[in-house]
This record gives C-alpha cells, structure tokens and sequence, in this order.
C-alpha cells in the first residue's frame, strides 16, 4: 500500500467543519453590556449550559461569547460517539466512585435520552443514529477484557453483546479481531459540528444572544456581578458567568493545574461505493474502538465514509496549542498505515481529510467541576475525549451550582455525587510535567507490545488512582 498516495489529496481540514450546512458567522461583541448570564465558549459545555439555562427560567437574559467560531474546536473536530457514560468508562467510574456508579450510569442514561429528545425539540439535524458502540479485541490478551466488561455492565442494567471471533467479523469483516462486545444502547453516533450549530440556533430561538470572534481576556469581580472584557476592548458585566473553554488556557487560574491540552488526530476517507461497503459488512454502523492502551476509534458517515482517529495523542511542552499543531504528518501516516491493516479490502479507498484537536485532559480521565468568585462563576472541565454527551451532564451541574431555576437551599442529586464534589490530582508543573506524560507515553505504548502486562510506573500510576491510557 503507497501511504503516500492515499494521503496526497487529503486536506489538512476538520471534515465536518467544511459542512455546507456551516452558518454564516455572528458579529462580535462590539461595546459595554450587561446580562443575567454569560457563558464563556462556544462549543458543547457552554451551548448546553446556554439552553438549558433558558429551559430552566426563560426570564434570564444570556449571553454566549465563542473566542472564535461556534464549534470550531473540540466540538467540531471529534469523532461524533455520544455515550451515555459520564465516567469515562465502567471500569473507570467503578474504580473511582463505586458506591455512586448507579446513580451515575443512570443519569448517563438520562442525558443520552435527553440529548436526542432535545434534537428532536428542536428540529436539529444533527444525524443522530444510536447504533451503540462495539468495543473489539485486536489481540488475544484483549479478549477476556471484554469477557469481564460484559458482565460488569449487565451487572449495571445493560445488554452487551459479547461476540466471538466469527461473529464479530460477522458484524465488521476485520482480520484483526479475536472478539467483541457491543452495547447497543450506550452511544449514538452524530455529525458534531451540526450538533453544535444546532444547539446555537436553539439557543438563538429562546433568545440567547450568541456573539463570535469575542475572545474573553479578562474577568474580574465588580459591585454589579463580574465584568468581562475581550481582546476588543468590549465588556459585560453579568450576574453569574458560566466557563467552558475546555483545553484552551482558563481565565481561573487554579484550573491551571489540572488541565492540560492533549492532540488528537483523524483521518477521514472518500465514501465507500456499493461493493466496498458490502465487503466489510457493518450493517448496524456502531461506533467501533479497540481494546489496546493506545487505541483506535472508528464510524461511518451518514454518507458512508469512515472516519479513522486515535491512538497517537501527544502533548507538546508547556500545555502548547497552536494551529500548526493540528498537522502531524507523521501520525497521518501511522493511521493510515493501522487504517489497511484493519480493512485491506479496501486498499483502494483514499483520504479526503486529515487533521488533529486538541482535548481538554485531567488525571482522572472525566469531567470535574467546581466555583469561583464566591459562587457567582462555575466550571465544567476535563472530559478527556468523551465530552460529546457529557457535557450536557456537565452543563447541568453548573447551573445547579450557580443556583439557576433553584429554589433557595435545594439540593440536586447531581451536586451531591462525589464526583461532582471532588477534584482529580493535579499535574506537576513543567519540566516535570512534559516528563511525566512522555514517559507514561511511552510506558503504555510498551504494555501493548507486552500483551497488556503494565510496568512499574504504569502499577504506581494504577495505584495512586492514575492509570490510563491513550
């Protein structure tokens, strides 16, 4: 297979964003203001936290400010799996708040429904398909994984699949699988970046005032709430602000420490004619990820392409983010390489798109939340590649710490979760930092060529509540 080839005409451009359905850009914020409400970014924490602040108390006049353009980032750049998981996974919320885990995958469940009831609502098209998602075995150390992961998750009221070599390649004809696990209900697939227009225009009919290219740079506390003020000079002063700028540098200082910007890259390729997409099967086009540490994930398109990302996340010294960034010829071509690997039938299909994003990364792997200028500002940060359907989850527990459409001292369930009330361990500063994710890099990369045995520092990590993988 000539890499080279298959790569040759692919743009360096999120596919999703060069949509026709792209909507023309909103004006700036452009002089002083006041507002109930200001959210701070334009992706799917904020959008969410907009419109369901609207749902709770339609008296509340709020404002969303996007740095850029609405879903330019993270949420227009992702592979589109919606799961219902909030957690990031059983194994990960078992490990971490077992006593909660009920409670938490059903309000998972809750949010997965409330997603597509709202899209629904509000007439988004968004090509919302909840097909599931199948987890596959690409070696045969993986296999008793899946065994496990199927009963842990009947043991919490899903009905997984469990499949064995031949009927897993009966589902998506793979050489590489030795078996997989499918839960049909746990994630839908979607186009992201429609998601994202689509909730900013629901927002716009609720009257959200929606304003882009208005970078917020400054945020201090005044006698009438906290005043807000852009790289243009412009301000607005709100009651309550809500921050969800995700991986980008956060206006509270003390996220600092707890975030750091780790790229991502995909891969998307030309649509399938009608005999390349019979010759890998995948009629029920579940969302697919592998079990290896350092893993891929992978969808069709509403339009039948595949869509091919992960395994190679990188973090660049000094939480660095910049669009250069975004292209990394050398992990293009080890996806490309893993893409024929996985489906030679299709050696003949090519890539029109190739680009990376950047994810918002904390040590426990899923989102934490908390308060600012005496609860008069909330956060939502660190979903780690899975904030698509939580951050719907995590708009809510904003609001309910900001008291919107709450009754004085009522309580939710979901500010009473420990997760919702503890943080993940900070990162250690630079150079220690670049040190630290290098090495874990590099020690899970040695665990897959290892049939999954972990090494001394992968077994502290584990041991200090910090194992992950890619």
């Amino acid at each position: 297979m000539d890499i080279a080839k298959a790569l040759a005409d692919a743009e360096l451009k999120p596919f999703w964003l060069q949509d026709e359905a792209r909507p023309a850009a909103a004006p700036p914020l452009d002089g002083p203001g006041t507002c109930d409400l200001a959210v701070i970014g334009g992706g799917y924490s904020g959008l969410w936290a907009a419109l369901l602040a609207k749902e709770r108390d339609p008296s509340l006049d709020v404002v969303v400010l996007e740095a850029g353009r609405v879903g330019g980032a993270a949420s227009g750049r992702n592979g589109g799996f919606c799961a219902a998981s909030l957690t990031h996974g059983l194994e990960n919320g078992t490990g971490r708040w077992p006593d909660d885990m009920p409670v938490l995958e059903r309000l998972g469940r809750d949010n997965l429904r409330a997603i597509g009831d709202t899209l629904t609502r509000y007439g988004i098209d968004a090509e919302w398909e909840l097909t599931g998602e199948m987890d596959v075995a690409t070696e045969e150390w993986q296999v008793p994984g899946l065994e496990e992961a199927a009963e842990k998750a009947a043991g919490f009221g899903w009905d997984p699949v469990f499949l064995d070599r031949d009927a897993v390649r009966a589902e998506v004809d793979s050489p590489t699988y030795h078996a997989g696990l499918w839960n049909p209900e746990s994630t839908a697939m979607v186009h992201p970046a429609k998601l994202a227009w689509g909730l900013a225009d629901a927002c716009r009919s609720l009257g959200v005032r929606v304003f882009e290219q208005t970078r917020v740079t400054g945020l201090r506390s005044d006698g009438r709430g906290l005043r807000l003020t852009t790289a243009d000079g412009a301000a607005v002063t709100a009651r309550r602000v809500v921050l969800g700028t995700g991986a980008f540098p956060p206006l509270v200082k003390r996220l600092r420490n707890f975030v750091v910007p780790v790229y991502d890259y995909a891969l998307m390729t030309e649509p399938l004619n009608a005999a390349q997409r019979e010759s890998i099967g995948w009629r029920h086009r579940q969302g697919i990820g592998d079990s290896a540490n350092q893993f891929h994930y992978y969808r069709l398109t509403a339009d039948d392409r595949i869509l091919w990302g992960g395994y190679d996340a990188v973090y660049h010294y000094g939480n660095g983010i910049r669009p250069e960034l975004e292209n990394r010829p050398a992990t293009f071509e080890i996806l490309a390489r893993h893409f024929y690997e996985t489906f030679p039938q299709l050696e003949e299909v090519r890539f029109t798109n190739a680009w990376g994003g950047v994810i918002d990364t904390c040590s426990r792997f899923c989102a934490f939340f908390g308060t600012a200028y005496g609860g008069r500002l909330a956060y939502a940060a660190g979903f780690t590649g899975l904030g698509v359907g939580a951050t719907r989850f995590g708009a809510d527990v904003m609001l309910d710490l900001l008291r919107v459409g709450l009754a004085p001292g009522e309580r939710t369930e979901r500010t009473r979760l420990a997760m919702v009330r503890s943080r993940p361990v900070p990162f250690p500063p630079e150079p220690l930092r670049y040190g630290v994710i290098e090495l874990t890099r590099r020690e899970i990369a040695r665990a897959d060529r290892n049939a999954g045995r972990r090494g001394l520092w992968l077994r502290t990590l584990d041991g200090l509540g910090l194992g992950f993988d890619s």
